[in-house]
């Protein structure tokens, strides 16, 4: 059988949504969005249900499905909200929370007889300008849904755009507008993402939305002390299947992009970007092999990758390599690319997931 997998550590996904409860200040919905940042939505909900998760966060209602159908009962929030109208029966259905963020939603809302109440998150834009009501619109939209008999409560939420900086002024900024759009209105505020619970701690209040952090990386680019607290969910891992021996000046792969510069040793892993794992990922991408550091070197093919055994004489058929995890950060992989942990997490394929209790 192919060696290639990711392991989801499943006690260490609990670990790092304790962590975002107790930063939120009691209560956090984990973002399961995206099949769980790639990591298998239904699978770890499971997981966390077990925990005794506050609720889950989605994309869409088709995501909430899924979990619904996982047997997941905790809430579930549809982050985007509904597409259609013709969508709202059912969320109703389902008991879904959903988010409103556009004044299209609110009319269809008025326009639509549910089954049952909605409890609706009313998305402010603060700055972010992605999706959400203008302040000077927010509250005209908050009094027209509280007198819906659609919808039973409503929770204030907006998103930071830069709360992965930690020097940006931005985020107090967007705070500020939100503090001053919402002043006397009543009910549940949710403003931070994985963060904004790390790195604000004077910003967070009722409901944290821990996405990133959930999964053990870290959304900064310096060490940060809450972020240290995280611990990795997946390895993604396989094994070398053959060793060449190269003279200095020997091209590797497709295109010869690496050259080698002396007596090489060369590992065959069996992964390549078919599996996830970035096709243009540089030489000198880190990996670790039977737990020594080493690198990539040459191009990433669809199914192989080749890595450097020069200095790890005791290297070789069959020895274990970490593409990230534990030894090798996802967000150290990711800067060698000028690229991102989500991207990156999220972009896991064809290698299967072993879930590890």
């Amino acid at each position: 059988m192919r060696p290639a997998r990711a392991l989801i550590d499943l006690p260490a996904l609990r670990h790092n949504y304790r962590l975002a409860r107790q930063l939120a200040g009691g209560r956090a919905l984990a973002v399961v969005k995206a099949d769980a940042y790639g990591h298998g939505a239904v699978r770890c909900a499971q997981a966390l249900g077990a925990d005794a998760a506050d609720g889950f966060a989605v994309a869409c209602l088709e995501e909430a499905l899924a979990l619904r159908d996982g047997g997941i009962r905790a809430p579930i929030l549809l982050l985007e909200g509904f597409f259609e109208a013709a969508e709202l029966p059912l969320i109703a259905q389902h008991n879904l929370w959903c988010v409103v963020h556009s004044h299209w939603q609110i009319d269809a809302l008025e326009r639509t007889p549910l089954p049952r109440p909605l409890r609706v998150w009313l998305k402010l834009d603060s700055g972010m300008h992605r999706v959400g009501l203008s302040p000077a619109d927010y509250r005209a939209g908050w009094e027209r849904l509280v007198a819906l008999p659609q919808v039973d409560s409503l929770v204030a939420m907006t998103h930071f755009a830069r709360a992965d900086e930690l020097d940006s002024a931005r985020t107090d900024e967007q705070a500020q507008a939100f503090i001053a759009t919402v002043a006397g209105l009543p009910g549940e505020h949710s403003v931070s993402n994985s963060p904004g619970l790390l790195g604000w701690p004077t910003l967070r209040n009722d409901w944290g939305r821990a996405g990133l952090m959930l999964y053990g990386a870290t959304p900064f680019n310096t060490v940060q002390a809450q972020a240290s607290q995280l611990q990795p969910v997946m390895t993604l891992e396989s094994k070398i299947i053959s060793v060449r021996e190269l003279a200095a000046g020997e091209p590797i792969g497709y295109g010869g992009s690496f050259v080698t510069d002396r007596p090489t040793r060369v590992g065959v892993v069996a992964l390549g970007y078919a599996d996830g794992y970035p096709q243009f990922a540089p030489t000198g991408t880190p990996v670790s092999i039977d737990g020594q550091a080493s690198r990539l070197i040459g191009r990433v093919s669809m199914d192989m990758l080749t890595v450097d055994l020069t200095d790890l004489p005791a290297a070789g058929l069959g020895s274990q390599v970490e593409l990230w995890g534990r030894q090798v950060p996802v967000t150290e992989v990711a800067r060698h690319l000028n690229g991102s942990a989500y991207s990156l997490l999220c972009g896991l394929k064809r290698a299967p997931r072993v879930y590890v209790e």
